[in-house]
């Protein structure tokens, strides 16, 4: 096996395993779908060890994608690289994560400025190039959210800022998810990229459907401010069903090198996606009646 596919998928099946042991007693202790919200973190450092794994171990293919006028390309693809795997750390031992959070959330703002901005400018019909940005700033948004309900008891304003810029960053993407898979049922739902829904799924115009729905409505209940956190929550159980029930399936079929690495970076973009939302879900206030404080994600 081509050292850029392994590396990644023994970062991802380690860090998996690791997230999971550090999150047993948080889950013993919640009902339902707050379930979702403990394993969030292990959601988002996952699919973060395998892209940091990829920095890595395909440094010569991924440099490429940084802009030429940015110097020393080779030294940027390993720095972000081990950025990526140290924020997993982070995630999974929880600790530091209030600056980890914060750097992985303006390390997803360059990106967009930097990279997909530009790209978005020079080809502004391209449909792909708009999701691909949109896509990181929702990570963006996550990364701040969590950032949020950490510093909360320390910095209550800032924590406020931090989840309401979070909100923006998540929303909008959401929306224009949902409309990109209505205009565009035959793609593989999630993050509405290039790849195609294979052949052999059945009622794909259905699936395509039911993802838009969810996307569409916690999209509008994030901007709205009203059942947030609950609409917010079920998408991340979509986005996560799909991680392991759609795409994984997909990538064990996967053959050839091209087709697994292509496989591995759907599974990561979803699971990420979904860790991201959850990130948000666990930062907004409960629905509940009786709860008048934020959800707790991890200590503060």
């Amino acid at each position: 096996m081509p050292q850029f596919i392994f590396w990644p998928c023994f970062s991802g099946t380690v860090f998996l395993a690791i997230g999971l042991f550090a999150v047993r007693t948080e889950l013993k202790a919640v009902l339902g779908l707050d379930k979702l919200l403990v394993l969030a973190r292990v959601f988002v450092a996952t699919p973060l060890a395998v892209f940091g794994a990829e920095h890595l171990a395909g440094a010569q293919f991924i440099m490429q994608v940084i802009p030429a006028w940015i110097p020393a390309r080779m030294f940027w693809t390993y720095f972000v690289g081990l950025a990526l795997i140290a924020a997993a750390l982070s995630l999974v031992s929880m600790k530091y994560v209030r600056v980890s959070s914060i750097l992985l959330g303006v390390m997803f703002v360059l990106f967009v400025l930097m990279i997909h901005l530009p790209n978005v400018a020079a080809n502004p019909r391209d449909r792909i190039l708009w999701a691909v940005a949109l896509r990181d700033l929702s990570f963006a948004g996550g990364a701040f959210a969590l950032a949020g309900t950490q510093i909360q008891q320390w910095n209550e304003p800032v924590s406020k800022a931090l989840i309401r810029i979070a909100r923006g960053f998540v929303a909008f993407p959401l929306l224009f998810f949902a409309v990109e898979h209505i205009l565009h049922p035959q793609f593989a739902p999630g993050v509405p990229l290039p790849k195609l829904t294979p052949t052999g799924v059945p009622f794909p115009h259905v699936l395509a459907t039911i993802v838009a729905a969810a996307l569409f409505v916690a999209g509008v209940c994030l901007l709205i401010g009203k059942r947030a956190r609950t609409t917010t929550t079920w998408l991340g159980l979509v986005l996560v069903l799909l991680t392991f029930f759609f795409y994984l399936p997909i990538l064990a079929l996967a053959r050839q090198a091209a087709q697994i690495t292509e496989c591995l970076n759907y599974v990561a973009d979803t699971m990420l996606f979904a860790g991201m939302v959850l990130f948000l879900a666990a930062a907004m206030p409960s629905d509940k009646p009786d709860s008048s404080g934020q959800a707790k994600v991890g200590d503060r």
